[in-house]
């Protein structure tokens, strides 16, 4: 077969959750499947290094100045060339028009869904109103649909009033590199002095639950002895400090700290050297950043509604995301008894091992072969 995968944004330099799901599941793929021939097809990037071109995997770059005139328009061309079996888009949209077999990867259908509250990121709001208009007038030209839950293969299913073998679900995995780091304090150093501390993973997203934490560390720092500071990532401190100002916890400020975008490659050190990973969002269609801190040996309290559960398994800390007395007592209890820690970290090892970005690969190769 000759196979085009669209992964527009994996060269970029500051990649999130769907440029790494695209980006391992490729490597994987490279390494199970000498057969077939892969067409990936990308941005140009400054991180082009992530990905080596072999025998049976082709890099086609190409230019455009945006993203929706990429995928509608450069996109649709070069598969015009190319001529492949199908075409997997990989990041909830694909082009209007195509002429080959198309797969979709449709991570979630958050855009389609009423807000929780306002999103004051520009880029994020202009995605939304793009996904709106695309998705539901790509779904039916469809082969198949993936997803990356039951829980959303579900949501997506009902949502959308499709037929039941219209959805299926492959399961994400996590990267190699994320394992427990004895001497972590060389890398977080650089974010943070303190030798242990709390992590939250947020951005201006609502669903990220980023002002409810913050009011749940004020209540945390108002009843802990050992009073760890709150290191977050991909949030300025602009903007924590219009939350603490909104509800007058401006005394957390101190014990805050801020550095932006975290590099994928220091996030083993991150998670290793934190007491704890707070997750508690209020929206996943699976949830990465839960498995990459469980490998990493360090206890995750997470949300007990969307995919997470799903994800994090029966016996992971879930608490009510809506709740800020929960999230600050179940920092507190993991402070407290030595016994649940340990648990935690025992637990998390064990979990992680039911996922890889082999298996997600060879779930792929199936449906590819199936098409």
């Amino acid at each position: 077969m000759k196979i085009a995968i669209e992964a527009q944004r994996i060269f970029r330099k500051n990649k999130h959750g769907m440029d790494f799901v695209a980006l391992e599941s490729i490597r994987e793929l490279q390494k199970i499947d000498k057969e077939n021939d892969y067409y990936i097809l990308v941005s140009p990037g400054e991180d082009d290094a992530v990905l080596d071109v072999t025998p049976n995997f082709h890099i086609i770059e190409l230019k455009c100045p945006t993203y929706p005139l990429w995928e509608q328009m450069a996109l649709p061309l070069a598969i015009s060339r190319i001529k492949p079996d199908l075409l997997h888009c990989t990041s909830n949209t694909a082009p209007l028009f195509c002429n080959v077999p198309l797969i979709l990867t449709l991570h979630d259908i958050i855009f389609l869904e009423k807000r929780n509250a306002a999103n004051k990121s520009l880029y994020q709001n202009f995605g939304r109103i793009y996904r709106r208009f695309i998705v539901p007038r790509i779904i039916p030209k469809c082969k198949e649909i993936i997803t990356v839950s039951k829980y959303e293969s579900d949501r997506i299913t009902n949502f959308l009033e499709l037929p039941d073998n219209k959805v299926s679900f492959v399961y994400n995995g996590y990267s190699s590199h994320f394992r427990v780091i004895a001497d972590y304090e060389s890398v977080t150093s650089k974010y943070i002095s303190e030798k242990r501390y709390l992590f939250f993973l947020g951005n201006t997203d609502p669903k990220k639950n980023a002002e409810r934490v913050l009011v749940a560390y004020s209540l945390y720092l108002k009843r802990s002895r050992k009073r760890l500071p709150l290191l977050i990532a991909d949030l300025d401190y602009s903007f924590v400090s219009e939350i603490a100002g909104k509800y007058n916890i401006e005394d957390i400020l101190p014990y805050i700290h801020t550095p932006g975008y975290i590099p994928n490659s220091d996030l083993p050190y991150i998670y290793s050297g934190a007491f704890a990973f707070l997750y508690p969002s209020l929206r996943e269609s699976f949830g990465i950043p839960l498995l990459e801190a469980m490998a990493c040996g360090t206890p995750v309290i997470t949300s007990n509604i969307s995919a997470l559960p799903e994800i994090a398994g029966d016996g992971s800390i879930q608490i009510n995301p809506f709740n800020e007395e929960e999230i600050a007592n179940m920092i507190i209890s993991l402070e407290e008894d030595g016994k649940l820690y340990e648990n935690q970290v025992e637990y998390g090892i064990r979990r992680v091992s039911q996922f890889s970005w082999r298996r997600t690969a060879e779930e792929l190769l199936k449906l590819y072969k199936s098409i």
